[in-house]
Formats: structure tokens, sequence, C-alpha cells
């Protein structure tokens, strides 16, 4: 009787079970799909209806500092976090392999076109010089020749009336005797020699009077620079020698002046290189726009080269949000729409623009990349409300955050009186809320642990103990 009623009960609790296993299968599949059906909500719906984006990131602005030369890094003046103003020195550059070739070979042009320039200046002094010493020269013969004519002029004078007395002297006796010879008193034999007595005298007349007339003639042309007869060779001489050094002198300032100008170019021309080496030797890297230094590439004693990256400045007083949203919230996220920012300083802002894309020229143009977007989805570049508080405030906050003006930070954008929040958000708060609770129940008194573990271990010795009663044979 009992083994009869204990096979009845065992089948009746092996129907029991096989009747409950159809019940689980069907919850657990039920649970299954219904968290798949979650997990693939989660991840369809915000991107298209939600008016909430965790997708959001605070940027800046960013200004890269490079190097203007080659060389090294001699001493940075600023580390990242320094707040810094236009005029800001940030590093020294010297470069001590500077190739000094060309200055060489210009300074050596120079000195050549001065060498000969000062010899050209010494030549025309001299020719000047030795001008002068001919002038005066010329001015004691000028002088001498003049008196010399002057008295040969009065001795010419008086010898033409000394020979004009006497060939009037012999026309008288010529006349004397011709009365004569008419009267025959005197024959023709006596007025023949007088008449030719007579004819001489003339002609000595004549070539007195020519005689004064050349010396007067010289004596006006020496007046008036001309230099003509063999008394005036030597003269003429010393003029034509004056005029050769003349155009010498005048040819060695002509000469000077192209010199000068030569030297005067060739100086310029080594200023330059000078100034350009000098700038290539040493350089002092100054800081142009206001801001907050992002990151530092070099270190001191590191050698770089021209153009390389020193350093990246972010303009913490322009800073904004980049938030992702479906392309379906691009007419209620139009410019102007009032969000409220989470997890960041800022608790709200206004939307600027909206961008469909970026680019990677884009990009670098800012502290951090643009987050990635999925198809159809877009940008709300968002300007928060204390973005211009000041680059002060930036500066305090920058030492207990990892990045100046909490740039790269991910925050939560919401739209003011959104409606459908985004799942991802709320996963992710009830995460943070379970793991809260999680850690008050290990904060509990150690009381309140012991008191479970009692009863537990209560709870499972009545459990051994129905099990024990159970499986003892009934008494018949």
């Amino acid at each position: 009787m009992h083994q009869t009623t204990k096979s009845g009960t065992a089948d009746g609790n092996g129907g029991r079970r096989a009747k409950r296993h159809p019940v689980i299968l069907r919850a657990s599949s039920l649970l299954i799909a219904g968290v798949l059906s979650v997990l693939l909500v989660s991840a369809v719906v915000p991107p298209i209806i939600a008016d909430q984006s965790d997708r959001a990131v605070v940027n800046a602005p960013l200004t890269l500092l490079t190097a203007p030369i080659d060389g090294e890094i001699g001493s940075l003046s600023k580390q990242i976090g320094n707040a810094v103003e236009p005029g800001n020195s940030l590093a020294l550059i010297s470069n001590a392999r500077v190739d000094k070739s060309a200055l060489i070979a210009l300074e050596q042009k120079t000195s050549d076109a001065r060498a000969k320039l000062e010899a050209t200046k010494q030549k025309k002094i001299s020719d000047k010089a030795y001008v002068k010493a001919l002038n005066s020269e010329i001015d004691g013969q000028t002088a001498m020749l003049q008196a010399q004519f002057q008295s040969q002029i009065v001795a010419l004078r008086a010898k033409v009336a000394e020979s004009d007395s006497l060939s009037q002297a012999k026309k008288s006796l010529v006349d004397r005797q011709s009365t004569l010879v008419a009267r025959n008193a005197a024959s023709m034999d006596m007025l023949n020699p007088t008449k030719a007595q007579y004819s001489a005298a003339l002609h000595n007349a004549d070539v007195d009077r020519a005689k004064l007339n050349q010396k007067i003639a010289q004596l006006e042309s020496l007046q008036k620079g001309i230099y003509v007869g063999d008394d005036l060779v030597s003269t003429g001489t010393l003029i034509q020698k004056r005029r050769d050094i003349e155009l010498d002198a005048t040819r060695m300032e002509i000469e000077e002046n192209e010199l000068s100008a030569a030297l005067r170019d060739q100086q310029a021309l080594v200023d330059r290189e000078r100034q350009r080496i000098a700038s290539l030797s040493g350089a002092d890297v100054v800081i142009s726009t206001p801001g907050t230094i992002l990151t530092m590439g070099v270190t001191p004693g590191r050698r770089v080269t021209a153009g390389d990256a020193l350093a990246s400045l972010v303009d913490c007083n322009k800073r904004f949000v980049v938030a992702i949203f479906s392309y379906r919230q691009a007419e209620s996220m139009k410019v102007g729409t009032r969000v409220r920012i989470d997890n960041a300083d800022f608790k709200s802002g206004t939307v600027e623009s909206i961008l469909p894309k970026t680019t990677d020229k884009v990009d670098e143009r800012y502290a951090v990349p643009f987050p990635q977007t999925e198809r159809r989805e877009l940008y709300a570049i968002i300007a928060p409300d204390e973005a211009g508080s000041g680059a002060a405030k930036f500066g305090q906050a920058a030492s207990s955050e990892t990045t100046p003006c909490t740039v790269g930070q991910w925050v939560t954008v919401t739209k003011d009186k959104a409606l459908v929040p985004s799942l991802s958000v709320t996963w992710s708060r009830v995460e943070k809320l379970i793991a809260s609770v999680s850690a008050d129940e290990r904060q509990a008194p150690a009381e309140s642990e012991e008191t479970a573990r009692r009863m537990g271990i209560a709870a499972l010795t009545s459990a051994f103990r129905s099990v024990a009663a159970a499986s003892q044979p009934s008494v018949p």
C-alpha cells in the first residue's frame, strides 16, 4: 500500500514537471525576444526620433604654433594648461648650423667694390690736384706771355714808326733828286739808288707793321684762350694735358658714382643676408592669439625643422558643443533652438548652425575631431551660454581637468521641452542607479550582513531537513 502510494506520488510530480517545461521555455523565449526587441529599439529609435543625444562633445577652435626655423629648442616658457595672451613667448629656438657661404661671398664682393671705390676716389683727387697745378702753371705762362707780347707790341710800334719816318725821309730825297733830274741838275744814276732805298724802306715798314699786327693778334688770342703761334706751343701743350686730366677726373667721378651705387646695392644684399642668417640662427616663438595651451609637441634640447608643430593653442572663449541628431530633428533643431547640456560646467546653450557633414580639413581646425555620424544624421553646433565668461575661469579650472576648458568632454544635449528621451541615456542612467544601489548595499552595517547570513543558513537547514524527511519510508 505504501509503495503504491509512493509510486503514484512520483508519477504525479513527474507529470507536473513535464507540464512546467513548455511554460519555462515559452517564458524564456518571450524574455529573450523582449530583451532583443529592447536592444533593437534602443539601437534604432534614438537616432530617429529622440530629442536627446549623448553623442555630443565639447570642442573649440585650435591654433597650431609651428617652428619658424630649423634648430634646437632652448627653453619653453609655457606648459600645457597655461593661459596665454598675444605677445607671450612660447619657446626659444637656436640654430648653429646656418650656411654662411653666401654671406662670405657677398662680403668679399663688397670689400672688393669698396677698395675699387677708394682707389677711384684717390685717382680723382690726384687728377684734380694735377689740374690745379696745371692751371697755376698755365696762368703763370699766360701772364708772362701777355707781358711779353705787350712789350713786343710796343717795340714793334716804335719800329713801325721808325720805318715810316725813314720811308718819309727816303721819299723826300727821291722827290728832291727827281726835281734836280727834271732840271738836268743831276743824272738818273743818282736817282735810281735813292728810289731803291725808298722802296726798301717801304717794305721794311710793311714788315714791321705785319709783325706788329701778328703780335697784337696773338695777344688778343691769348686773352681769349686761343693758343696759336710758336711762342704758345708750350702753353698749348699744357692746356691739352690739362684737358686730358680733366676728362680723366670726370671719368673717375662718374666711375665713383657708379661704384658708390653698386656698393650700396652690394651692402644692402649683405645686410639682408645678415638679417636672414640672424633670423635663421635664432627665433623667439611668440604667441599671436589668446587661448590656452592644449598640447606640447617638443621638449628642451629637441631639434626641429621649420614648420614642425611645437604646440597647439585652444581658444576657450570660443568653445562650443557638437551634438549628433537624426536628420528628422533638423526642423526642430533649427538655429536659435534652446537646449539643455548635462555633464558640463555650463547647463544650457543655443543652436548656432546645422551641418550635414564634416571633413578632415575642417576637423584639423578644432581641438578634437567631430564624432562620426551614421547615415541620415547631422551635426548641431551649440554655443554655450557661458562661453564668453572669460579665459581666467578656464585657466583656474585647468589644473583639475585633463584638458583645458573641458575640451573633448562628452556631454548630453537635450532639447527644451523634450518628449522622446534617448534610450542609450536612459540605459546609462539605469546602470548608474543599479551601481549606486549596489554600492549602498555594500555599505550596509555589519549586523545586517550577519542577520542575512543567519537567515540564509536557517533556510538552507530547513530545506535539507524537509528533503531528508521526505526520503524516509513511512510506517504502515
